[in-house]
């Protein structure tokens, strides 16, 4: 590489990232990249709106992490030279207003990196619900005899099983395709999901009611706007089969949580859930003595290799900023809510 630029020119980068995530997000040899690249000020208390007010000025871009301010008109009003907000997550409407876009500043994303991991953890979960692995767990760790322990619903393979997705986003056709090699048949329900994308990914494009009543397990892999907030309520897990299975790996938005809690405390579906209204979900939260509910605290995409991928992205889209060129994953403000 050629020796480090003139300080005297150097561009100026804001890293919004605490401590605990920077040490997640960049590998040594990326945060080097971006040391020799740029000027860096970094904020440890990444989610203050003063602190990050008080460094903008003069700086060209904001690399930012969960739980950030919101980039608006107030925030702008300090960024004279910002052109670049580079988000290390997927969603970025919580972050940035559509005031950003008219200014002109780029806005990038990093969900691309995140598809393949929460699309394994969703396999895990389904493969967990065909097996009832949960309900095993929970009656051994409950105390409860060999025998009794040993009894639950009927269980199946993923082999054969109609699997429904709701969603054909980047993480709903990486987890199509993990369940299609294990030899499952998929169907989709996408309002946006062409013929011949259905084709070209191998699944059944259906409706809703037709997903839901045939389905082994329904996976939710949709994104958050106005007509998927709460699109499966009492109504649609009412047409689930009896012993079929959810997994939502997504956001909360998407399913009625009331409606899946009374559904759930019959016994007659079972869940595997990463997201929750409340997060973190309260100690005494009725989902966690269900024991045909598996759950985990929104840590579908917390894996070493993919957190080490979403700052690898974020610092490219800011090293491509600073050598000229385009940004990979520019998000328009038209697509901002369809991003997930």
């Amino acid at each position: 590489m050629p020796g480090s630029p003139d300080p005297a020119h150097r561009s100026r980068v804001v890293v919004a990232v605490p401590p605990g995530l920077r040490a997640q997000f960049f590998a040594a040899e990326v945060w080097r990249e971006l040391e020799h690249a740029a000027e860096l000020t970094v904020l440890d208390n990444h989610s203050d709106r003063a602190a990050v007010a008080a460094a903008l000025p003069g700086a060209r871009a904001l690399i930012t992490s969960w739980r950030a301010p919101t980039v608006d008109a107030e925030l702008l009003a300090s960024a004279d030279r910002l052109e670049l907000v580079a988000h290390t997550g997927s969603a970025v409407a919580p972050y940035v207003t559509e005031e950003v876009f008219r200014r002109g500043v780029l806005v990038t994303q990093a969900g691309d990196e995140m598809a393949r991991p929460v699309a394994e953890v969703a396999l895990a979960f389904t493969l967990s619900l065909l097996h009832r692995v949960q309900r095993f767990d929970h009656a051994l760790r409950g105390g409860l005899e060999w025998a009794a322990a040993s009894e639950a619903p009927p269980r199946h393979e993923i082999h054969g099983s109609d699997i429904g997705v709701i969603g054909a986003s980047r993480t709903g056709r990486a987890y199509i395709a993990l369940v299609r090699a294990m030899g499952a048949r998929v169907g989709v329900t996408d309002p946006y999901l062409s013929e011949e994308d259905a084709e070209t990914l191998g699944v059944e494009s259906v409706p809703l009611e037709t997903l839901l009543s045939r389905s082994r397990i329904v996976a939710v892999h949709a994104p958050v706007t106005e007509e998927t907030h709460r699109m499966i309520g009492a109504e649609q897990l009412a047409l689930m089969p009896d012993g079929a299975g959810l997994v939502n790996t997504a956001r909360s938005w998407l399913v009625d949580e009331d409606a899946l809690l009374a559904e759930l405390s019959t016994g007659r579906l079972d869940a595997a859930i990463d997201v929750f209204d409340a997060e973190p979900l309260p100690v005494g939260h009725p989902f966690r003595s269900l024991p045909n509910v598996l759950l985990t605290p929104h840590q579908a995409a917390g894996s070493v290799e993919c957190r080490r991928r979403l700052g690898a992205s974020a610092v490219d889209e800011v090293l491509r900023l600073l050598s000229g060129r385009p940004p990979v994953h520019a998000v328009t403000a038209d697509a901002l809510v369809r991003l997930h």
